[in-house]
């Protein structure tokens, strides 16, 4: 079986939940954006969580089916005909999947029964858009081929994620956060995301973090929610492709438990952070 990508939107690429324990070697860990979306779609078509979907950046996309399949999307909500979101949807051979524009967030997911089945790469099928590593993103006319599950389809419909005006991301102190006058600003204030994010990061306009140290950090291990922040004092929420390592210092890291929702923040949105203590 194969899909064939008529139309892949703004961005469409392959996503599994990525490649860990590579980065001593300077190799991101990459995968899902937002991972939990991933890992509900590929339940409801029967896959194991990490197998690889399509991730799809503002919508826009059309698939074509060359034989029957079953399909389920979840994150960023969009209008899809085909079929609705947040369950398993059957597709007829032939037929043509079209994707709008989400509503809310930024990334759709899109699991097939079978998974995506692409030439892994350091056992990952996830692109990576910093390094390089996996598939290029999908452009018209590529074909993706479909592996196999033996696992059967036990759930009919699940809640998926939840739109939110202005989310409120729990974070913890950074290992560096001493560099800086205070944490105020994150803990009372908001700050809105700019249409320079992407993959790598998610870039926040507002109040700027003042620093109590001049001087720059030498390279350091990064880790996906950082916050780390420029000399301008913005902070940068690293996302699943951010660099293993860097020399400004991490202020605050986002929660495990937040790191999905990060990745639905979209351009012109607002974001407050909230300061929890370590348990």
């Amino acid at each position: 079986m194969t899909i064939e990508v008529l139309r892949p939107g703004p961005l469409c690429t392959v996503q599994d939940l990525g490649r860990p324990g590579y980065a001593h070697l300077g190799v991101p860990h990459s995968g899902a954006a937002d991972a939990a979306s991933l890992r509900l779609a590929n339940r409801l078509v029967g896959n194991p969580e990490d197998a690889a979907g399509l991730e799809l950046t503002f919508g826009g996309a059309a698939l074509r089916f060359h034989a029957p399949a079953w399909i389920a999307v979840t994150g960023a909500p969009v209008r899809m005909t085909p079929g609705g979101m947040n369950a398993p949807c059957h597709v007829p051979a032939g037929a043509t999947v079209e994707f709008g524009v989400p509503s809310a967030g930024v990334r759709t997911y899109v699991a097939v029964r079978g998974g995506v089945d692409v030439p892994p790469v350091l056992g990952s099928r996830s692109t990576d858009l910093l390094s390089g590593l996996g598939p290029d993103p999908l452009r018209a006319g590529d074909r993706l081929a479909v592996g196999r599950t033996s696992e059967p389809i036990i759930v009919d419909c699940a809640p998926g994620y939840q739109p939110e005006d202005e989310p409120v991301l729990r974070v913890l102190a950074g290992p560096r956060d001493d560099w800086f006058e205070s944490l105020e600003p994150l803990a009372r204030g908001s700050y809105e995301v700019s249409a320079h994010s992407n993959r790598i990061g998610v870039r926040l306009e507002g109040r700027p973090l003042v620093r109590r140290r001049a001087g720059e950090l030498p390279s350091e291990g990064m880790v996906v929610g950082a916050l780390q922040v420029p000399p301008n004092g913005l902070p940068i929420i690293f996302l699943a492709d951010h660099p293993t390592t860097g020399g400004y210092p991490v202020a605050a890291v986002v929660t495990t438990a937040d790191l999905s929702r990060a990745a639905q923040l979209r351009p012109g949105q607002r974001v407050r952070f909230r300061l929890i203590a370590r348990s």
